[in-house]
């Protein structure tokens, strides 16, 4: 037969020329000797022969015929109303039955979709991109959508179609997105999109806005379902919505799943998930799965007592050495530990203990890795083509293009999207350096000014301003934290008053200074003070979070004890010292994994934990200071409620280097206060007086000295009581014993704020009496010369004139 569409239309589509495929394949339409029939075309690149049957009339059926290329199939029926039919494809010796994709002409992106896509403001872009499962007119499939604006042409590949480019040419609309339908796919199917580039040259890409994506080192995406978890978590939800986290207790234990634990490879996890081996350097050990984290982390967590937990990066990256920091899969939980509905699970039961969840959010770079977003439709669609911009030399990465709206609306809904689907409690975006300054880690004359002539990348500090504008109206009450090391003002303050605005920030000023600090013999120590107290001439400008993080125990640096000088003892002392003075210091706390019970070696993704260590007195004595520390932090509201002003911190004593002391008042709103003191030497100081504001027995809460967490054992027998000495400008005193190497916590106990409150409220009564009998006093003599002017003016009445 004749076909009815001209051969060079056909042409375009065999050779993937063809940007709408829905003119050439599927039903159209035509008129036939005077008559309007139904030509269904269809391009087979791997059947011998097709026919069209009727799946509800059997016996119903029309042969299609070759028509100008062996694969290009067509055939003409003869009735007014067409019926919902299948191929029945033979192909490589057997027979197929599959709906015709190019029947199905629904276009899920509407206008108003595609026109918010491209102004940067589509915020679920996530539900409409990708790869989703919906059923139409009867039938289930999944669609297909992808952006690719300067692709010649776009398809969709898997198993379904032997990875044949051919079979499944998708359509191209504004703003250069291709979509397609393809029936009788479902949950689990595996794909990729085919890219041809404009001069012909194909790639294999990874969906961007995939949920899911086969286990490293295999690439294909995989087609989920993310909305059949069944969440418990609304209690904790709408708590949180209703909440300022900022006024609570907030300690993250940062930590890398692939890295904290490992289980035996010849021990199948319990919940049916495949064996994942973890690295070739620790043969027979396998990654745990996200529920067996839930069972073994989340325990260890609560039972340490942090608040929250904050996940290097669990998005998809093909590379374990890169921690997660060169992601490919922005939406697709890693499936190294398990599926999207198990990490969802892990998410579920941290919030039914109580522990938040923080993921690491990478908004500044890409990997250059073939099946990701580098050239993704052979341009540099997601990054500047200029490499002075859009590449970052040193991580061998692209820089994402914050100066095209599509690419902004990629980011910004890929943020919200955790929050939405997985129910994150917080971002820490990584290296905000990167994004916000244009000769980040750039040379001279490997970078372009701004249009100012500037350092500054306006078009990165706008984009967090647009993130942090949709973000907390979306999810009020979660953390958005900034990895950010350099002066830029305001990075926690609001955007409408000019802020990048995220909520917390990493103090790394403090970190540094302290590492220098305690990292040098404590003799030395009296001539750097400063290390110790300058931190506090800055501590409000920004809402900090006091991180010790996985950076500073890698590449040789050192694990924590191995960075403290002494002996044995003297090292695990310090660092002892140093928690207490940290968990007290004004701010939020982090720590990373392996820090809450002293490990010795570095960090090593290859490997899990120390966990032998926990074994020996000396580890278990640093896990329990970290559960009391934790315990402090919790019950004192003078030491989480105020971490952000002057309000919350009073300095006593910061000036005794000679002693490398240092004592300071802790403040909460409530009105409750505790004293703090450190002794940053080995030195044991029998009597050792610092002032104090009330009268009274202050109480010894803490003393990271004590034999409890392997230390001497020294201290002050509970606390101490004041004595009527004027000391640091306050009328009390205590004379205290501080241990050496240690931190001490002191509180007035119930009894003295009681019988302080007894004496002020006393004063205030005897003061207001004093007040009254002013008062009556003022008004007896306002009397009293009243009527002796009344008297006399009886007696010399005045003379009128």
């Amino acid at each position: 037969m004749n076909p009815t569409i001209s051969s060079d239309q056909i042409d375009l589509l065999i050779w993937n020329l063809h940007q709408d495929p829905y003119y050439v394949l599927g039903p159209h339409q035509v008129e036939q000797d005077g008559k309007s029939v139904w030509a269904i075309r269809a391009y087979l690149p791997h059947a011998e022969m097709v026919t069209l049957v009727d799946p509800v009339r059997p016996g119903k059926e029309y042969a299609m015929h070759s028509v100008h290329h062996p694969n290009f199939f067509e055939c003409v029926i003869p009735e007014p109303e067409l019926f919902r039919y299948q191929f029945k494809a033979h192909e490589h010796g057997k027979d197929r039955l599959l709906y015709d994709p190019y029947s199905f002409g629904v276009e899920v992106l509407t206008e108003f979709d595609r026109h918010l896509f491209a102004e940067g403001n589509h915020y679920k872009i996530y539900e409409k991109l990708g790869a989703h499962i919906m059923e139409i007119d009867g039938i289930k499939g999944v669609y297909f959508a992808v952006w690719a604006p300067n692709a010649r042409n776009v398809s969709v590949i898997g198993e379904f179609n032997y990875w044949d480019g051919r079979a499944h040419q998708m359509r191209k609309g504004d703003p250069g997105v291709w979509e397609i339908f393809i029936p009788d796919l479902g949950e689990g199917a595996k794909y990729k999109f085919e890219v041809k580039n404009s001069e012909g040259h194909l790639y294999e890409k990874t969906d961007p806005h995939g949920y899911q994506q086969e286990i490293r080192p295999k690439t294909a995406s995989i087609v989920a379902d993310l909305e059949k978890y069944e969440w418990q978590d609304r209690n904790w939800m709408d708590e949180r919505r209703n909440s300022d986290p900022l006024v609570k207790p907030i300690s993250i234990y940062e930590m890398h799943i692939g890295s904290w634990m490992h289980g035996n490879a010849e021990e199948l996890p319990a919940d049916g998930y495949p064996v994942v081996h973890a690295a070739d350097m620790k043969p027979g050990a396998r990654f745990l799965t996200y529920r067996e984290l839930a069972d073994k982390l989340i325990p260890y967590v609560k039972d340490l007592g942090f608040t929250h937990l904050e996940l290097l990066p669990v998005a998809e990256h093909p590379f374990d050495g890169s921690w997660g920091y060169q992601v490919i899969g922005f939406y697709a939980a890693t499936s190294r530990y398990g599926t999207p509905q198990d990490f969802m699970y892990f998410v579920d039961k941290c919030h039914e203990n109580g522990i938040g969840v923080i993921v690491d959010w990478v908004p500044g770079h890409f990997p250059k890795d073939g099946h990701g977003l580098a050239l993704f439709d052979g341009t540099h669609l997601y990054n500047p083509a200029d490499d002075r911009i859009g590449e970052h030399k040193g991580w061998g990465t692209y820089a994402f293009n914050y100066e095209r709206n599509e690419v902004k609306n990629f980011l910004i809904a890929n943020a919200l999207f955790w929050f939405d689907k997985y129910h994150i409690d917080g971002i820490r975006v990584d290296a905000v350096a990167s994004i916000i300054y244009r000769n980040y880690c750039r040379e001279p004359g490997e970078w372009v000014p701004n249009e100012y002539g500037g350092c500054e990348y306006i078009a990165g500090v706008e984009f967090l301003k647009h993130l942090h504008g949709i973000l907390y109206s979306y999810y009020p009450g979660i953390l958005s934290i900034a990895e950010e090391s350099t002066a830029w003002p305001m990075v926690t303050a609001p955007t409408y008053m000019g802020g990048l605005g995220f909520n917390l920030k990493w103090n790394m000023g403090w970190m540094h200074d302290m590492l220098d600090y305690f990292e040098m013999d404590p003799w030395f120590r009296q001539f750097h003070q400063t290390n110790v107290t300058f931190s506090l001439m800055y501590a409000f400008n920004e809402n900090f979070v006091l991180a010790l993080s996985h950076d500073e125990i890698v590449h040789e640096k050192s694990a924590m004890p191995g960075k403290m000088p002494g002996d044995i003892w003297q090292k695990l002392a310090n660092l002892r010292c140093l928690y207490g003075y940290m968990f007290t210091h004004p701010g939020k706390k982090s720590l990373f994994m392996g820090m809450e019970f002293a490990q010795w070696s570095e960090w090593n993704v290859w490997g899990d934990l120390e966990w032998w260590l926990l074994q020996h007195d000396k580890h278990i004595g640093m896990a329990n200071l970290i559960r009391d520390l934790h315990r402090l932090l919790k019950q004192e509201s003078a030491l989480h409620t105020i971490d952000f002003s002057y309000e919350g911190f009073e300095w006593m004593e910061c000036n005794d280097n000679k002693n490398s002391v240092i004592s300071f008042i802790r403040k909460g709103k409530d009105g409750e206060f505790v004293v703090v003191v450190c002794n940053f030497t080995p030195v044991l100081h029998g009597s050792y007086r610092i002032g104090v504001p009330e009268p009274g027995f202050y109480q010894e809460l803490l003393n990271s000295d004590a034999a409890d967490y392997w230390g001497s054992g020294a201290g002050n027998y509970g606390g101490k009581p004041t004595d009527e000495i004027a000391m640091h400008s306050q009328r009390y005193s205590i004379d205290l014993c501080l241990p050496p190497l240690s931190t001490l916590v002191l509180k007035l106990d119930q009894e003295s704020i009681e019988k302080n409150n007894a004496k002020r409220e006393q004063e205030r009564l005897e003061e207001e009496r004093y007040h009254q009998e002013q008062e009556r006093s003022k008004r007896l003599l306002q009397e009293q010369e009243e009527q002796k002017q009344k008297a006399q003016d009886q007696l010399h009445p005045p003379i009128l004139g």
